[in-house]
């Protein structure tokens, strides 16, 4: 938790009481972390979620981690803007005047992020495109990011794609590049800090897919390697459930113990073979690689496999019994012989392959637009709400699927929520449910005929604050003049194309 004062009853950051309503370009000191550093990864991360018709995409569930707070949890009292309220235009809203409209329109701007969760399995939340230098900026919840659950720092295959549906890209997927957040929140997980923002490569859309079954064996495990990383660096394929496993080379035998060798228990006739003119029951010499093992057994078990003092083979010819020579004061023993081979082993490479082609479809805001954003705003103000929101309330209704973009409407108010380390808070009534409103956008003076406004807010979490069983309140960090320290280093930083 970061250290605190009180100013007029209200608590307040050390670090907010001293920012300005347009801070220096704080590049340097606000933490990133890179999401796919090349072209060529972040087209393999494209590859990943379009593969297998999408199934990853469309197989995607929620991402359940510090999403709802429990009630006894949330309480007034929250944020107090200290500098001037600030604001940065829309993409195309730099020099146009205010229009009206009765409808509420939906943004382009708003998709979903899907990512690989710490479980290993993919996950989506809602984000938005925001203004940017080079219009390849995202905003989402810091916990959409950066891995809160492992010790990852942050969330692996990231791509945001605007008006997701059922598998469907209609603008194509944008993969992360840089991810920007709070330090707060880096290092303490700071909840008046989760938020985030991405810059991302420009849009891809397929033009071609085939998967092909792979096999191959190879000499030596670093060959079979060598050749899964050339599958996966080939600028038009990306290997998909690739694996090595070993298998037994019976036309070569190695010394006992020999490197990617293998001792294995072999049948007497195939023992045989490799000791031709040789007694397989009596003691050797034999050839180097091969051996015997014998063990102690029950005259009963010797008589009921062979006949009596004969030596003989089970029926699979795996196992073989004898009886030794004649012991005075003991008599004889009985033995079970099984016979063994060093084989060489040899590694197999098998699996699929994804032959994927893509096409550059742009930079993310001219495709869909990009929101403004708005800072040290006075609270109390309206704000509409867009995001995915999904899962069952509490009493165990599901309003909301996930599936369609849905919108809420109401005015801010300020609230803490110690559970999630947050004393700075902002609130909305919205009956938004479920882990796919994380990351929901909260745009202020959102004007429906050009389905623009100013980014206010990110969903990091949802209550039930009059304890009825339904959700009814949706929170966000308060978009301070650190925040838009955050922002400044993430919006003037260039992406690039990966196709």
């Amino acid at each position: 938790m970061k250290c605190a004062l009180t100013f007029g009853g209200v608590t307040a950051g050390l670090l907010a009481s001293a920012v300005v309503a347009a801070p220096a370009d704080a590049s340097d000191s606000v933490p990133s972390a890179v999401l796919a550093n090349t072209p060529l990864a972040a087209k393999q991360i494209a590859a990943f979620w379009y593969g297998e018709n999408k199934a990853n995409l469309i197989g995607a569930t929620l991402y359940n981690v510090e999403t709802k707070v429990v009630a006894n949890h949330v309480s007034t009292g929250g944020p107090a803007s200290h500098s001037k309220p600030g604001v940065v235009p829309a993409v195309g809203d730099e020099k146009k005047p205010a229009a009206k409209s009765k409808n509420v329109n939906l943004p382009k701007t708003t998709g979903k992020v899907f990512f690989i969760g710490a479980d290993h399995k993919p996950h989506w939340c809602s984000a938005t495109s925001v203004q940017s230098r080079y219009r390849n900026l995202v905003a989402t919840a810091g916990h959409c990011v950066y891995d809160t659950e492992s010790n990852a720092a942050t969330l692996d295959k990231w791509v945001f794609i605007p008006g997701y549906y059922q598998g469907k890209t209609p603008w194509g997927i944008y993969v992360g590049k840089q991810a920007f957040t709070h330090y707060d929140y880096d290092v303490y997980e700071d909840g008046d800090r989760d938020y985030a923002f991405v810059t991302v490569y420009d849009g891809v859309l397929p033009t071609s897919l085939k998967a092909d079954g792979y096999s191959k064996v190879f000499e030596t495990a670093q060959e079979a390697k060598d050749a899964a990383a050339a599958i996966e660096n080939n600028k038009n394929t990306a290997g998909s459930k690739l694996t090595i496993s070993p298998v037994l080379d019976t036309e070569h035998v190695k010394p006992l113990g020999a490197p990617e060798s293998q001792k294995t228990y072999v049948t007497a006739d195939a023992f045989h073979q490799l000791n031709i003119n040789k007694n397989i029951f009596s003691d050797g010499p034999w050839k180097p690689g091969t051996g015997a093992d014998d063990a102690e057994t029950t005259k009963e078990a010797h008589d009921s496999v062979q006949k009596p003092g004969s030596n003989g083979l089970t029926e699979d010819h795996k196992t073989g019994y004898w009886r030794s020579e004649f012991i005075p004061n003991v008599g004889y023993k009985y033995y079970k012989r099984t016979w063994w081979v060093n084989y060489d082993l040899d590694y197999k490479l098998s699996g699929k392959t994804l032959s994927i082609r893509l096409k550059n479809a742009g930079r993310l805001g001219d495709n869909v637009g990009g929101q403004g954003l708005a800072y040290n705003q006075k609270v109390g103000t309206p704000v509409f709400l867009f995001g995915y929101p999904s899962g069952s309330h509490p009493d165990g209704d599901y309003a909301y699927t996930g599936k369609t973009l849905k919108w809420s409407y109401g005015k801010t108010f300020a609230v803490q929520a110690p559970e999630v380390k947050g004393e700075e808070l902002v609130g909305v009534k919205s009956s938004f449910t479920g882990e796919g409103s994380i990351g929901s956008s909260w745009l202020l003076d959102y004007k429906s005929g050009r389905r623009l406004g100013y980014l206010n807010g990110v969903t990091i979490g949802i209550a039930d604050t009059d304890k009825n069983d339904r959700i009814d309140t949706s929170l966000s960090p308060y978009f301070d003049g650190e925040l838009y320290s955050v922002y400044k280093a993430a919006a003037n930083r260039w992406s690039g194309k990966i196709a």
